[in-house]
């Protein structure tokens, strides 16, 4: 196989829509409407149970920026333990520091507890002060996968960036495009740039199954209806899959 498709899920309902798509594996994540953060151990577990996907696991201890006080920090290098415990087959991490440079003391420590598992960096690297530095950072501590929309708002207005990242990894690292990756613009992405990894969600927005519903209570953002459901779309995946297929296999 020439290319990978990994889908972003925050469920195992979605999980299981990504396998049967013919995903490659899954990112896996809680609360993906807030650019997602660590999944729990329960979920982790019903996605290994219920798929033969291989699974990354995005940990983020909070939603926000990702410069983390020493708490922060503590939970995420358990985290890593304890997925890699649990069989997790690699983790997303990414910890920047206020200048917007790579905390590598941290990220060393994180990629250490990692162990054998496959390491991506995840988008924080989207807001770093200077993508060529952290990509060859990224490559001297062991990371084997960058995920980026090339520090634009999807990877298609970040195309050229993705394509020079392709160009100075030269094999070194996986480039891995994400946002608003889709069977609409993967091959002209593809072709463009020369990244052969590809990260999308093929969320679809699903009506609540609630019928008596208590409106103008809300639980969390603002904005956000509590009767809508987001959950990858079988589908979407199944035809971004054929084009990849069709393209580059």
């Amino acid at each position: 196989m020439t290319y990978i498709l990994e889908v972003c899920v925050d469920s195992v309902q979605s999980a299981v829509a990504a396998q049967k798509g013919g995903a490659d594996r899954v990112e896996l994540c809680s609360a993906l409407v807030i650019g997602g953060l660590s999944p729990s151990v329960a979920m982790f577990r019903q996605v290994k149970e219920n798929t033969d996907l291989k699974i990354r696991v995005l940990l983020r201890p909070r939603f926000g920026d990702f410069c983390y006080d020493e708490y922060e920090f503590r939970t995420l290098k358990d985290e890593v333990k304890q997925f890699r415990e649990l069989g997790a087959d690699g983790v997303v991490i990414g910890i920047l520091r206020p200048d917007g440079t790579l905390n590598m003391e941290q990220m060393e420590e994180l990629v250490k507890a990692a162990g054998d598992m496959g390491i991506t960096m995840h988008r924080s690297f989207d807001v770093c002060r200077d993508a060529y530095q952290a990509l060859e950072q990224c490559v001297s501590l062991g990371i084997d996968t960058i995920l980026t929309s090339g520090q634009k708002r999807t990877a298609w207005e970040g195309r050229r960036l993705i394509s020079e990242l392709v160009k100075r990894g030269g094999g070194r690292i996986d480039i891995l495009a994400g946002a608003g990756i889709g069977p609409d613009v993967i091959d002209q992405l593809a072709e463009y740039t020369g990244v052969r990894s590809f990260h999308m969600s093929g969320k679809k927005v699903l009506e609540s199954r609630m019928e008596f519903r208590r409106e103008g209570v809300p639980m969390g953002i603002p904005g956000f209806s509590e009767f809508e459901i987001w959950q990858t779309d079988e589908e979407q995946v199944r035809k971004a899959v054929e084009i990849l297929r069709e393209k580059l296999e």
